[in-house]
């Protein structure tokens, strides 16, 4: 005989369904989210604060000579002197769940930024921006499987240094066959290009849009002796600096850092970011040379040592272990009324253990702020963003449908580029 499995009774089903609810519940719970999300280890400057919460059941004891024994369901305050301690984490205060060391860092004091600068960057080479054909034939630059974006470094054993020494090369060579050396991203090319003359004007062209630099107005975000014995460094912007046409991040063949005045703003609004509109290529006021431009900013070395109005003694600076959300400040230069402190607020932190973009998300909380620019807009880029009283980041970008919000980056992730200068 046979006998038929009996179908689960709805007892059973029901039963099934909430005991997955609650292993759905218990994943996602504050507790288990924050034993999940936690690293190893934490770090944070001497002298800095570290908030660290756990939710019933769990508690937290703080143990080392730099942080006050002690022990909270709720929330512990660690005020770091000098030397590593351990967070330990466990289950009503008797299961040890995990061990976290909270590493002290030495204390850096910096300048934080806030001046408006003009930034003048010419590119290593010459970047193609576009194909075009000529009068009577197709584009040279076209058949010889040139595209936008790349960058034409050497035109045989010679070093291209501009536009126009680029022109002269062809109009040497005729419509003899050239060989270039072409970045394209991260792959060295070489390509060979025929120079056909435009029967319209009569001289030899290659049939491609180039250019060889970029200027814009910025934010300088730190400044000060970032390594012991190395000079003055300093870093911008928090963003690269990149081709409008075709994206491309421009590579440094020189550059430089001015000051710069702010003559008009245009205010951001949903859909369409504002900007800030400077001089600084009249006057020409050469505070340092760029040396590196990549995803974190632009930095380099200064000549000369901009004033600071509000922090002459400069900052402290803040680990991003230790950066919470709630209240912060920025520094920025929206007008001719010069720096100023606004209120914004850090929205959300992403904990990060490398180097990374979006680091945070702050929100322009100042009623003058807002109504002068609308929030965020271009040309505040590398706004230094300042909370509990140190340098914590930088600005980086504005959320295109709402001004009034944006992306910060950690001051650790720009210290570390700067020191590579």
């Amino acid at each position: 005989m046979h006998f038929r499995k009996p179908y689960p009774t709805r007892a059973r089903r029901m039963t099934g369904w909430l005991l997955s609810a609650l292993l759905l519940a218990i994943h996602f719970s504050p507790q288990a989210t924050l034993l999940r999300t936690l690293p190893d280890s934490l770090s944070i400057a001497a002298g800095q604060q570290l908030s660290l919460s756990a939710a019933f059941p769990l508690k937290i004891a703080l143990q080392g000579d730099s942080l006050p024994a002690g022990s909270s369901t709720d929330q512990t305050l660690a005020n770091a002197s000098s030397a590593p301690s351990t967070a330990t984490i466990s289950l009503f205060g008797l299961l040890p769940l995990k061990e976290v060391t909270v590493d002290v860092q030495d204390d850096l004091r910096l300048h934080p930024g806030g001046q408006a600068v003009g930034v003048a960057l010419h590119t290593h080479g010459v970047l193609v921006v576009g194909t075009s054909d000529l009068t009577g034939t197709v584009s040279p630059a076209r058949v010889a499987g040139l595209k936008p974006g790349d960058l034409i470094t050497q035109v045989g054993d010679d070093i291209v240094e501009s536009t126009d020494m680029l022109t002269q090369m062809v109009a040497a060579a005729g419509e003899t066959a050239l060989p270039l050396t072409v970045l394209r991203g991260e792959s060295t090319l070489s390509l060979t290009l025929t120079p056909r003359k435009d029967t319209q004007t009569g001289s030899y062209r290659i049939g491609a849009w180039v250019r060889d630099s970029t200027a814009g107005v910025g934010t300088l975000s730190f400044y000060g002796e970032v390594s012991p014995g190395e000079g003055m460094r300093y870093g911008a912007l928090g963003h690269a600096i990149t081709d409008a046409d075709t994206q491309q991040l421009l590579t440094v063949g020189h550059g430089e850092i001015m000051t710069a005045d702010v003559v008009d703003v245009r205010k951001g609004q949903s859909g369409y970011p504002g900007e800030l509109k400077g001089s600084f290529l009249r006057q020409q006021h050469v505070l340092g040379g760029i040396r590196i431009n990549n995803r974190f900013g632009i930095y380099g070395a200064l000549s000369e040592l901009p004033a600071h109005p509000l922090y002459p003694d400069g900052l402290p600076i803040g680990r991003r272990d230790a950066v919470h959300t709630g209240k912060a400040t920025i520094l920025s230069t929206v007008d001719a009324g010069g720096m100023k402190e606004y209120d914004v607020e850090i929205v959300e932190v992403n904990r990060q253990s490398q180097p990374a973009q979006r680091s945070m998300v702050v929100k322009v909380v100042d009623e003058e702020l807002l109504s002068k620019t609308g929030g965020i807009v271009q040309g505040m880029s590398g706004s230094p963003i300042i909370q509990d009283g140190r340098l914590i980041g930088a600005v980086t970008h504005v959320f295109v449908n709402d001004p009034t919000m944006g992306y910060g980056l950690y001051i650790e992730w720009m210290l570390e580029e700067c020191g590579k200068t």
